[in-house]
C-alpha cells in the first residue's frame, strides 16, 4: 500500500471556502444532497494531478477558467490555498488568478516532517513564486531536497479518480484499446480489455476474484476471451466476453450499462498494485440493490491496500458502513460543509434504523432533500 493522506486543507476552491485540517482515513464515503460540494471534493484530486503534472492551464481552460475554479468568483475568492499531508511528507500551494483568466503558482512548497505526530517540520521549501505550471516534477530530478520532491511527486500523481459514468455505446472502455496499454487501470476505464488481459495472463488470481465478483452481480456471465487484433499502430484488444451455456462470443456492446460499470469498478478495487488513494465519484449509478452490496464489500476488502474516498446519495449504499466511514456533506451559507459521524451520537438512533435511514431522516444534516 502507498501512503495515504493523513490530513488536508483547501480554501477557496469551488463550493469549498474553507475546509481545514480535515481527517482522512482508510475509508471515507461522502454521502450529501444534489449540488452539496461531494463532486467538487472529488474533482479537486483530478485537478491536482493535472496540476502536478504540468497541465494545470489545459485543466483550467476545459473548465471555464480560472474564474470558475474560485469560491463565488474573484470578487469574493483571491486565492485558491491547499496543503496536504501523508506519511512524513506534504505538499502545498496557492494560486492566484490573472487577468486573461488563468491561474498561476504565488507559491509552491514541499514539506517533511521529522515528527508527523507533533506536525514538526525539518523541511518547509518553496520551490517556486509566479510560474505558470507546478515545478515539482522538474524538481524531483534533482537539486536540493530533491529526494523529497521524488516522493511527493510519486504519491500525489498516483492518486486516481476513478470517473466511469460514461457507458454509452461509444464509451471508451467498450473500444478497442492497444493492448500494451497495461501500466495502470485509466481513470475512464479506457484500457479495461487490456488490463484485465494483463492480469489474465500476470496476476492470474485477481482475474480469477474479478471475474467471481462480476459472477455474482451477473450470473449469465461466464467468462472473458481475449482476442488482439493487428492493426497499423499495432495490436488492439477489447472486452469480448462469454456467456454460461454458450460458446458464442460476445461483443462489449452487449454487455448492460450496470455491468460493465461494476466490471470497472470491480478492477480497480481488486487491482493488485492499486494507487496510494482511490476516489470513486457515485459508484452507486446504474447498479441493482444486491450489487451494491457486493461493491461495498469489494470496498472493505480494498481498505487494506489503498485508501477509499467515494462520494454517493445513495441511503442503501451507507448502510455497508460505520458511521466511522461516514462523511456528510451539506450547503451551508458559507458553501460546502464536511463533517465526520460520531457513532457514539448515534448509538439511540442506530437501534431503530440503519445508517441510510438516519441519513434519510435528516438526523445528522445533509439529507437526500437538503
Amino acid at each position: 500500500m502507498g501512503t495515504p493522506i493523513r490530513k488536508m486543507n483547501l480554501k477557496g476552491y469551488k463550493s469549498i471556502r474553507l475546509l481545514e485540517d480535515f481527517e482522512l482515513t482508510d475509508v471515507n464515503v461522502l454521502i450529501g444532497a444534489n449540488g452539496c460540494g461531494k463532486s467538487n471534493f472529488v474533482s479537486f484530486f483530478h485537478f491536482l494531478r493535472e496540476l502536478v503534472e504540468g497541465r494545470l492551464e489545459k485543466a483550467v481552460n476545459k473548465a471555464g477558467g480560472a474564474d470558475k475554479q474560485l469560491y463565488l468568483g474573484p470578487k469574493v475568492t483571491e486565492k485558491i490555498e491547499a496543503s496536504l499531508e501523508f506519511g512524513a511528507n506534504g505538499y502545498a500551494f496557492t494560486l492566484e488568478p490573472t487577468a486573461d483568466n488563468r491561474l498561476i503558482f504565488d507559491d509552491e512548497r514541499i514539506l517533511y516532517y521529522a515528527d508527523p505526530g507533533m506536525r514538526t517540520t525539518s523541511v518547509d521549501k518553496s520551490i517556486g513564486v509566479g510560474h505558470s505550471e507546478s515545478k515539482l516534477k522538474d524538481h524531483a530530478k534533482g537539486g536540493f531536497s530533491h529526494a523529497i520532491a521524488e516522493y511527493v511527486y510519486d504519491a500525489v500523481s498516483s492518486w486516481t479518480v476513478y470517473h466511469v459514468h460514461d457507458t454509452s455505446e461509444t464509451a471508451m472502455m467498450r473500444r478497442p484499446c492497444s493492448v500494451d496499454d497495461t501500466e495502470r487501470l485509466r481513470p475512464h476505464a479506457e484500457n479495461l480489455g487490456a488490463f484485465l488481459n494483463w492480469l489474465y495472463t500476470e496476476e492470474k488470481k485477481t482475474y480469477r476474484l474479478i471475474v467471481a465478483a462480476i459472477k455474482q452481480v451477473a450470473p449469465v456471465f461466464k467468462e472473458f476471451k481475449f482476442r488482439p487484433k493487428k492493426q497499423k499502430d499495432g495490436p488492439v484488444i477489447q472486452l469480448d466476453w462469454l456467456q454460461e451455456g454458450s460458446d458464442y462470443t460476445f461483443h462489449p456492446s452487449q454487455l448492460s450499462d450496470g455491468t460493465i460499470r461494476f466490471i470497472a469498478l470491480a478492477t480497480a478495487l481488486l487491482q493488485p498494485y492499486p494507487p496510494a488513494t482511490v476516489l470513486i465519484d457515485e459508484p452507486e449509478l446504474g447498479l441493482h440493490p444486491f450489487a451494491l452490496e457486493i461493491l461495498a464489500g469489494l470496498v472493505k476488502s480494498a481498505r487494506a491496500r489503498c485508501q477509499l474516498i467515494l462520494a454517493t446519495q445513495s441511503a442503501a449504499f451507507l448502510d455497508y458502513f460505520e458511521p466511522e466511514n461516514v462523511v456528510v456533506v451539506k450547503s451551508g451559507a458559507n458553501g460546502s460543509e464536511f463533517h465526520r459521524l460520531d457513532a457514539a451520537n448515534l448509538e439511540s438512533w442506530r437501534e431503530k434504523y440503519s445508517l441510510g435511514e438516519i441519513w434519510e431522516k435528516n438526523v445528522v444534516g445533509g439529507g437526500p432533500y437538503g
